[in-house]
C-alpha cells in the first residue's frame, strides 16, 4: 500500500471533525480522494445517509426515519433485535424499512439474507423490485452485483456472496434459506381484514408458523405497521409472552404523552415538515375518530360515540345468581349466518336472549363463532335446547330457505342422536334485514340507554362490537344477532315508537 493510499485508510478511520480539519488542508489531488472516502463513509453510514446520497439529497429525513435507520444499523452491527414499530400511514416507513433498510444491510452484510413480508405478494415483489433495480443501477458505487442467474423480483442472490433477499406476501410460503434479517411491513391490507376474526388468525397463524421459523439463531425481526385493530399482529406480539423481549416504538401521529418516544411534547406533530397541525386537523375531520385513533394515533380502542355506549352496558350489567330469580316470558337464539358481501362477516352470530314479564331484556349467551353450516346449526340447536328457546330466530338475506334448512336439519340429528329428550322444535323466525337490521339498531340501543337490557355476565366479543360500531360500517354477527332476537322479543312497533328521543343526538343524521 503506497503512502498516500495508506493516509486515505487511517483517514477514513478518524472522527468526522478530525476528517473535516484535514480536508480543509488538503492539497486539491488529495481533497478529490477524500470526497470519495466520505461518499464511501456517508453510504455505508445509515439506510437514511444511504438515500440521501444516492437520490442528490432528494430523499426526506426526519426523526421518526432515523429510529428506523438506527434498529437496522445495530442489527448490522450483530445485534439481535426484535423490534415493533407503530405509526400512522403516509410517514415513510414503508420506503425506508422495506426498501432502503433492506438496500443498505446487504450492502454491510452481503452473506446475510434478508426476508420481507407485506400484506400482499404483489406488494411484497414490488419491494424487492425496488430492492434489485437499485443494486443493478448503483451497484458499482455499492460494492455488490446480483447474480446473473437469481434475479427475480421476489428472489435473488450476490453474486460471490452467500446474501441475497426474498419476499413473499403473508400468507404465502417463505420456503428455502432462512433469514437473518425478517422485516414485516404492513401485514394488514385494509378495515376489512384487520376487522375479520378469520384474517388476523390466519396472519397470527402464519407469523407463528412460517415466518418466525425462518430467521436464522441471532437473527432479528423487525415489525412495522399501522394499528387497525386491538388484536392486529401488533396488538398480540404486545399481548404476548414475549413482549418483553421487543423493543416497542409507538409513534402517534400527535404526541399524546409525556414519555414519547422521540420526545416531543405532548400535541406536537410527528412530522411537522410534511404533515403539520392543521393538516393533521384536517385529516382527522375527513376519516372519522375511529380510524383517526387506531390508523394514526395507534390506539384501536372502542371510540366513545359509536351507537352504543359501554356505561349503558355496565350499569345494566346482573350476575347468573340475580337472573336465576327472573320469570321469564320467552326466550329465543338468534342466529346471523357468515357470509354474505362483506369480508367482515365471516363469524356466524349465535346469541341467546330473553324477557321477563316485566319487558326487561336479557342477553343470556354468546356461542357465536366461525363456523360452517351444519356447525352452528348444531350450535344454535343445542343452544336452544339448553335455554328451552321457543324460537330460532335467523337471518335468511344469504341463501334464501338455506337457513331455514340448516336449523331443521340440525335438529333432526340432534333428535337422532338423543340430545332432543322430547322437547318441541322451537319456530324459525326469519328475517331479512341486511339494510333494515341498521335501522333498528339505533333503536334497541335506546334500550340500554333506558337500562332495559341486561347482559348477564360479560360477553368481551358482543360488547366490543357493539361499542366500536357506527351507521356506516359492516355491522358484525354477534352484534347482529343480539339486534335480531331483541327485535323479536320486543316486537317491530314498539322499537319504531322508541326510534326518537334520544338526548345526546348521537344518533341524529346517522342512516
Amino acid at each position: 500500500m503506497t503512502r498516500p493510499d495508506a493516509l486515505v485508510e487511517q483517514y477514513r478511520r478518524l472522527p468526522a471533525g478530525r476528517r473535516r480539519a484535514i480536508a480543509e488542508q488538503a492539497s486539491p489531488e488529495l481533497r478529490v480522494r477524500l470526497a470519495e472516502v466520505e461518499r464511501d463513509l456517508a453510504l455505508r453510514h445509515s439506510p437514511g445517509s444511504l438515500a440521501a446520497v444516492l437520490t442528490d439529497g432528494r430523499e426526506m429525513q426526519a426523526a421518526h426515519l432515523d429510529l428506523i435507520d438506527d434498529a437496522v444499523r445495530r442489527i448490522a452491527a450483530g445485534e439481535t433485535v426484535r423490534l415493533l414499530l407503530t405509526m400512522p400511514p403516509r410517514h415513510g416507513k414503508s420506503r425506508r424499512a422495506a426498501r432502503w433498510a433492506p438496500l443498505w444491510y446487504l450492502l454491510q452484510r452481503p452473506d446475510h439474507r434478508v426476508m420481507i413480508a407485506s400484506y400482499s405478494a404483489d406488494l411484497a415483489d414490488d419491494h424487492g423490485r425496488w430492492i434489485r433495480d437499485a443494486i443493478t443501477t448503483w451497484g458499482e458505487q455499492l460494492g455488490i452485483t446480483l447474480h446473473p442467474g437469481s434475479k427475480a423480483a421476489n428472489r435473488f442472490d450476490i453474486l460471490g456472496r452467500e446474501g441475497g433477499l426474498i419476499a413473499a406476501g403473508v400468507g404465502g410460503g417463505l420456503t428455502g434459506k432462512g433469514a437473518h434479517l425478517a422485516i414485516v411491513d404492513d401485514p394488514i391490507k385494509d378495515d376489512a381484514d384487520a376487522q375479520s376474526p378469520t384474517m388476523r388468525r390466519r396472519l397470527w397463524e402464519w407469523w407463528q408458523a412460517v415466518l418466525l421459523t425462518r430467521v436464522e439463531p441471532g437473527g432479528s425481526v423487525i415489525v412495522i405497521q399501522t394499528r387497525w385493530h386491538e388484536d392486529d399482529l401488533a396488538g398480540r406480539i404486545l399481548a404476548g409472552e414475549t413482549a418483553a423481549d421487543w423493543t416497542i416504538i409507538d409513534l402517534p401521529a400527535i404526541a399524546d404523552s409525556d414519555d414519547d418516544a422521540l420526545g416531543r411534547k405532548v400535541g406536537e406533530p410527528l412530522w411537522p415538515a410534511r404533515y403539520g397541525r392543521k393538516a393533521l386537523a384536517g385529516i382527522r375531520r375527513a376519516v372519522g375518530e375511529r380510524v383517526w385513533g387506531s390508523l394514526f394515533m395507534q390506539k384501536p380502542r372502542p371510540v366513545e360515540g359509536g351507537v352504543w355506549r359501554r356505561d349503558w352496558i355496565d350499569r345494566a350489567r346482573v350476575t347468573p345468581v340475580e337472573f336465576s330469580g327472573v320469570e321469564l316470558a320467552r326466550v329465543v337464539v338468534a342466529v346471523d349466518p357468515s357470509g354474505g358481501d362483506s369480508t367482515v362477516n365471516d363469524e356466524t352470530g349465535i346469541v341467546g336472549l330473553a324477557i321477563d314479564y316485566q319487558e326487561q331484556l336479557y342477553v343470556v349467551a354468546d356461542e357465536s363463532g366461525t363456523l360452517g353450516a351444519n356447525d352452528w346449526g348444531l350450535a344454535a340447536g343445542r343452544l336452544a335446547l339448553s335455554l328451552r328457546a321457543d324460537a330460532i330466530v335467523v337471518e335468511a338475506n344469504y341463501g334464501g330457505n338455506m337457513a331455514k334448512s340448516v336449523i331443521s336439519q340440525a335438529w333432526d340429528q340432534l333428535a337422532r342422536e338423543g340430545e332432543v329428550r322430547g322437547q318441541l322444535m322451537p319456530l324459525i323466525v326469519e328475517v331479512n334485514a341486511k339494510v333494515g337490521k341498521r335501522l333498528r339498531a339505533e333503536p334497541v340501543a335506546q334500550l340500554y340507554e333506558q337500562q332495559r337490557v341486561h347482559h348477564v355476565g360479560h360477553y368481551p366479543e358482543l360488547e366490543g362490537q357493539m361499542v366500536t360500531w357506527v351507521p356506516g360500517m359492516d355491522s358484525p354477527d354477534r352484534m347482529d344477532a343480539a339486534v335480531h332476537g331483541l327485535t323479536e322479543l320486543v316486537g317491530a312497533g314498539q322499537l319504531d315508537a322508541l326510534a326518537q328521543g334520544m338526548d345526546d343526538g348521537r344518533l341524529h343524521g346517522r342512516r
